[in-house]
C-alpha cells in the first residue's frame, strides 16, 4: 500500500503557485518559504494520523495565512481606541508632530557627535540634557535607555557593594514582571527594607544607616496606591537625613511629570522633588513627559557626572532617533506650547466635543453613545480617571475586538462587559475618518 503523505506536492511545487509567487515578490523567498514548509509538515503528520490529504488550494490558502500573521506581527501603527491615555503595550506617549520630524529628519547623517562651529567632536545628548536641566531646575542631566536604565546606572553608581535602604512599601514590580528587588540585585546592591507596607518613618532610615551604606532611595509606587493607616517620610525629611551621613538620595517618580498637571492626579514633580533636596531625581521619557522611550536623570551635578562617566552609560545611552525627539519633546515645554504633545491634547480634550465625535461615529456604524472613563495609564496616576465618552458596538465582543484589531487600520478597543467599547478620548480627532472605516468594516463583517 502506497503511503498518501506521498501525494503531497513538494515546496517547490507551491511555490510556483501564482498566488504564492506572488507574495514571494511582497514579502521574500525565506518567510514564504519558511511559511509552506510548515504547512507541509503539519499536512504530513496529519495525513500520517489517518487524515485526508489536503488540496493545493487548501495547502496555499493555508501557507497564505501564515505569511499574513507573520506581516501582522510587524510595528505598524494602531489606532488606540482603549481609553488608556499612555497604553504601554501600544507604545506609551504618542510622539509630537514636531517630534516625529524630528526624527525622520535624523534618519541620515547627523551632528550626533559633532561642534559643526569648530569641526571637533561633541558632547552627544548634550541638547535635551541642558533642556531637561533648565526644565527641572537641576544643575545637570543626563538621559538614557528608560526609566529602569536610569534607575540601574544610578544604582551601581552610588550602591555597588554597598547597602541602599528602602521602605518595604515601595518594592514595586513595574510591566512584565519587572520588580525593583531584581533591579537592585541586578545592580550589585544589598537590599535593606526598612519600615512596613504602610507606615514606614524617617527613623527608619536613620536607625538602618551604618558604614556600609551607600544611598537612599525613594520610589513612587506610581502603578499601585496604598490607602488608610499610612505614612511616608518626605523628600525633605530623606534629603536631610542622607545629607547628614554623607550617602547619596535618589528619588524615582516614575512618571516623569515636570509641570502641574490639569486634571489635579497626585503625581510628584521633578523640579519641586529637586528643589525638597533629591540629590538625584529618576524618571522615564515616555509618559507624562510625553516624548520617546527615555530615562531621565536630573540633580547634583557631582552625582550627574558621577553617572555619566560610569562604563554602564554608554551601554545605556540613546541612539540619535530618540535623541532627536526628545530634543523636539523639550523644546515645545520650553517654548510653552506643551498642549502639542498628544498626551496633553488628549487629557484636555473638551467633553462636549468628544461626544459629539462620538455621536458621529454611532451614526456612522449603528453603535451607541455611553459616557465612559478613560486613564492615563502607563503607570501614571493610579486610580485617576478622566470623563469620557464612547461607542458600544453590538455583536460578539471577541470576535469583533479580533476584527477591529486585524483591520487596517488596526483598531484596538476594550471590552467591559462584553461589548466592544470604542472610547474617543485617546483617539486623536484626525484620525476619526480612519477609525470610523475600520470600525464599519468590522461590523459589517459579522
Amino acid at each position: 500500500m502506497s503511503d498518501p503523505r506521498a501525494q503531497l506536492p513538494g515546496v517547490s511545487s507551491l511555490l510556483e503557485v501564482d498566488e504564492v509567487a506572488e507574495v514571494v515578490r511582497s514579502d521574500g523567498h525565506r518567510v514564504v518559504a519558511d511559511a509552506v514548509r510548515g504547512v507541509l509538515e503539519r499536512a504530513r503528520a496529519m495525513v500520517g494520523e489517518g487524515g485526508d490529504v489536503p488540496s493545493t488550494d487548501q495547502l496555499v490558502a493555508e501557507a497564505l495565512a501564515r505569511v499574513a500573521q507573520q506581516r501582522n506581527r510587524r510595528l505598524r501603527p494602531v489606532v488606540n481606541a482603549t481609553g488608556v491615555l499612555l497604553h504601554t503595550n501600544l507604545g506609551r506617549a504618542p510622539l509630537s508632530a514636531t517630534a516625529i520630524e524630528a526624527v525622520v529628519a535624523a534618519a541620515g547623517p547627523t551632528n550626533l557627535e559633532l561642534d559643526l562651529a569648530t569641526g571637533e567632536r561633541g558632547g552627544r545628548g548634550q541638547v535635551a540634557h541642558d533642556a531637561l536641566a533648565r526644565l527641572t531646575g537641576a544643575p545637570a542631566a543626563l538621559a538614557v535607555n528608560n526609566g529602569a536604565a536610569a534607575l540601574v546606572l544610578a544604582l551601581t553608581v552610588f550602591g555597588a557593594g554597598r547597602e541602599v535602604l528602602i521602605s518595604r512599601g515601595e518594592m514595586v514590580e513595574i510591566g512584565g514582571s519587572f520588580r525593583l528587588p531584581e533591579i537592585m540585585a541586578t545592580a550589585g546592591c544589598v537590599l535593606r527594607e526598612v519600615g512596613t507596607t504602610n507606615r514606614t518613618r524617617v527613623d527608619d532610615y536613620r536607625q538602618a544607616i551604618v558604614e556600609t551604606t551607600g544611598a537612599l532611595l525613594r520610589v513612587h509606587p506610581s502603578n499601585y496606591r496604598i490607602e488608610g493607616f499610612t505614612q511616608r517620610p518626605t523628600t525633605v525629611e530623606l534629603a536631610e537625613l542622607a545629607g547628614a551621613h554623607g550617602v547619596a538620595f535618589i528619588e524615582d517618580i516614575g512618571s516623569g511629570l515636570l509641570d502641574g498637571w490639569p486634571a489635579g492626579p497626585e503625581e510628584p514633580v521633578a523640579a519641586q522633588v529637586l528643589k525638597d533636596g533629591a540629590g538625584l531625581v529618576v524618571f522615564s521619557g515616555d509618559k507624562l513627559l510625553g516624548g520617546p522611550q527615555a530615562g531621565i536623570l536630573a540633580g547634583d551635578a557631582e552625582l550627574v557626572e558621577r553617572c555619566r562617566r560610569h562604563p554602564l552609560a554608554r551601554a545605556l545611552r540613546l541612539d540619535k532617533l530618540r535623541l532627536a525627539a526628545l530634543e523636539a519633546t523639550l523644546a515645545e515645554y520650553e517654548r510653552g506650547t506643551r498642549e502639542e504633545l498628544p498626551v496633553w491634547a488628549m487629557e484636555v480634550q473638551d467633553l462636549e466635543g468628544l461626544r459629539e465625535r462620538a455621536e458621529e461615529l454611532a451614526a456612522a456604524t449603528g453603535g451607541e453613545v455611553v459616557p465612559t472613563e478613560a486613564v492615563l495609564g502607563g503607570g501614571a496616576a493610579p486610580g485617576s480617571r478622566l470623563a469620557s465618552w464612547g461607542v458600544v458596538l453590538a455583536g460578539d465582543a471577541e470576535g469583533l475586538a479580533r476584527r477591529l484589531r486585524t483591520g487596517s487600520p488596526p483598531v484596538v478597543a476594550r471590552i467591559v462587559d462584553d461589548q466592544v467599547i470604542v472610547d474617543l478620548r485617546s483617539v486623536p480627532v484626525e484620525l476619526d475618518e480612519q477609525l470610523t472605516a475600520a470600525v464599519q468594516a468590522a461590523v459589517e463583517g459579522s
